[in-house]
């Protein structure tokens, strides 16, 4: 990231006492993501001027307003930040409506003026199952559905628009919603017509578009979930006992379950601060006995899961990217051969 884009040490100093969100800490940088070139260049540039922010912004969501700090008064460090996601638990965060992407997308919709034959047309040529019929931007006058239409032919009339089109108790939500309280609804009448806070249509939810969210937030937490249980069954029987008990004091124990996601990476890395943690760190890897593995690579790599694995534990706006869904993929398949 260029310097230009990095804000003066006044404007960070102007910042402490405030409240910020995250995502406007991270504009002030030039950015909208969180990752392992931004964090560490926004922590550095924030601990030159003394400050902080609590909650970390490196975990909380991009809405989150934080309170900018001076350092000294304890504002919690990477590891405390971590501490908040432990292994096997998530944070409890609802969805909304507007958190699957279909429901701001746009909707198409036919005139209440148009001819029945342009909105079969439509829902033949897009494959829709429905079709709203919106005067406006706003003026809901019905939906047409395939079953709508056939309901007329069965009375032996010959359906218009206006008399094939469903009106009554019509499936609609707002972007603000809760998504699972909807669910029953979706399931029902299988759409949901979406609105903005302002009354006009955004977005429609069908039950694709629940398949299409599901899969792409469920994959990453599968994959950590599949990483953990791998790294224990390949670390857990050689590294329990002392090893675990020299990473830190609540570790006494020697019980490898207990261990954070970054204490595998203290257990191994070469390269860390605590000098008497690094050389234990080469007894670990040599009772390991991977002769096959290159240790610098396997570590740079177990750092970078650690911190995809923390987006997605605490459930960062944006979706994890093709090369970090791979990173996911890459590493659970080594651990396994591993095993």
């Amino acid at each position: 990231m260029a310097d230009s884009r990095r804000p003066t040490r006044e404007e960070l100093l102007a910042l402490k006492g405030k409240t910020v969100r995250t995502a406007d800490l991270l504009a002030m940088f030039g950015t909208r993501i969180r990752n392992h070139q931004t964090v560490p260049m926004i922590q550095e540039a924030l601990h030159e001027v003394g400050l902080d922010t609590h909650p970390s912004f490196t975990t909380c969501g991009l809405t989150t307003e934080m309170l900018v700090v001076a350092k000294s008064l304890g504002a919690p460090t990477d590891d405390e930040a971590e501490e908040d996601v432990l292994p096997g638990t998530l944070p409890q965060q609802s969805f909304k409506i507007g958190d699957v992407p279909s429901a701001r997308r746009g909707v198409e919709s036919v005139n209440s003026s148009a001819l029945l034959s342009a909105a079969t047309h439509t829902m033949r040529q897009k494959n829709y199952s429905q079709l709203p019929v919106i005067d406006g931007l706003a003026d809901i006058k019905g939906v047409i559905t395939w079953d709508s239409i056939a309901a007329r032919y069965e009375k032996g009339e010959a359906p218009t628009l206006a008399s094939a089109m469903v009106q009554d108790d019509l499936p609609l939500a707002e972007v603000h919603h809760e998504l699972f309280t909807r669910l029953p609804e979706l399931q029902r009448c299988g759409y949901l017509l979406v609105r903005e806070n302002n009354g006009t249509f955004a977005g429609i939810i069908t039950g694709a578009d629940i398949t299409a969210r599901f899969h792409t937030l469920a994959q990453p937490f599968f994959l950590v979930g599949e990483i953990e249980f791998r790294i224990r069954r390949c670390l857990g029987p050689k590294l329990a006992g002392d090893p675990v008990r020299a990473l830190n004091k609540k570790y006494q124990s020697g019980d490898f379950a207990q261990l954070m996601f970054g204490d595998y990476f203290k257990l191994l890395a070469a390269d860390q601060q605590d000098a008497r943690l690094a050389q234990l760190a080469d007894a670990n890897w040599t009772t390991l006995g991977w002769t096959g593995v290159d240790r610098a690579q396997f570590v740079a790599q177990l750092d970078r899961v650690r911190i995809i694995r923390n987006k997605i534990a605490h459930f960062d706006e944006q979706p994890l990217n093709e090369k970090q869904t791979d990173e996911l993929y890459q590493f659970s398949g080594l651990l396994k051969q591993l095993l």
